[in-house]
């Protein structure tokens, strides 16, 4: 019998514990201070036990309560936690490892861009290691309509970007960049309904890239990451394997930023 009280305990410690987490996190993405009412019935259970763990994490520091209106919000405690946190604001430090990793399970380039209203700017890169290296320069600005980043910003980004792109003349970087706004807005599509886009020679030639978008904790595009390589290693036809391998990067990358968190 006392194994399995044990084994009760350790479970209803477990649950009581993802309950206080559960109640914190509720408090910090909500848009304003919280009641008990509200906060148990959004997470469904008896206001006497939200009460008990709103005491205890007020206790703690980690919630304060208005005296006024009553309501919950986010305390000193977890102000000083969240600055012992890696900034989700510096995209480059908390992505690097797992630029690293895909670079060395590819051999290509990976690139990190952010987008601006008129290019993908780049925040990082680590080049390939293949024999002739492929990389392209932290600072760089890729052209919108030309880059495979780019189509990432036009598919997913703000409509006003894809406006603003239409008022003005697309370049001809290489004989195989799109020119025509109506094809770029047919391959913007395909973009879409694919959740990657890629852009073989356009940029230079003998260059290919595949691109994926990056979302934050509250969902909004943040930027792109992108595998570069030569025709050769990256062939203008879609390698499945290539495919999974950027869209699961870019998965990865939007969880360490914590997307998916607040729902």
């Amino acid at each position: 019998m006392e194994k399995n009280d044990k084994k009760l305990s350790v479970t209803e410690g477990v649950k009581a514990a993802d309950t206080t987490l559960h109640i914190l996190e509720k408090v910090a993405f909500a848009q304003e201070p919280l009641g008990v009412t509200q906060i148990a019935s959004d997470i469904g259970i008896a206001k006497s036990a939200v009460f008990k763990h709103l005491h205890t994490l007020s206790e703690r520091g980690y919630l304060t309560q208005d005296p006024i209106s009553t309501r919950y919000k986010l305390g000193p405690k977890a102000w000083l936690i969240s600055k012992l946190a890696p900034s989700t604001d510096d995209i480059t430090a908390l992505t690097e490892p797992l630029m690293r990793e895909a670079r060395t399970n590819t051999g290509l380039a990976v690139v990190l861009s952010t987008p601006t209203p008129k290019s993908a700017f780049v925040l990082a890169t680590f080049p390939g290691n293949k024999s002739i290296e492929i990389g392209v320069r932290p600072g760089s600005e890729l052209e919108l309509h030309a880059s495979a980043q780019g189509k990432i910003f036009l598919a997913y980004g703000p409509k006003s970007m894809t406006d603003s792109l239409a008022k003005r003349k697309l370049q001809a970087l290489t004989s195989c960049t799109i020119t025509s706004f109506e094809e770029l807005l047919d391959q913007i599509g395909e973009v879409r309904k694919r959740g990657y886009a890629s852009a073989p020679e356009e940029s230079l030639l003998g260059v290919n890239a595949i691109a994926a978008p990056i979302y934050d904790y509250r969902d909004n595009l943040v930027a792109s990451v992108g595998l570069v390589g030569s025709i050769q290693h990256l062939p203008k036809e879609d390698n499945p394997q290539t495919v999974k391998t950027i869209l699961d990067l870019a998965a990865s990358i939007s969880k360490v930023l914590g997307n998916g968190m607040m729902s």
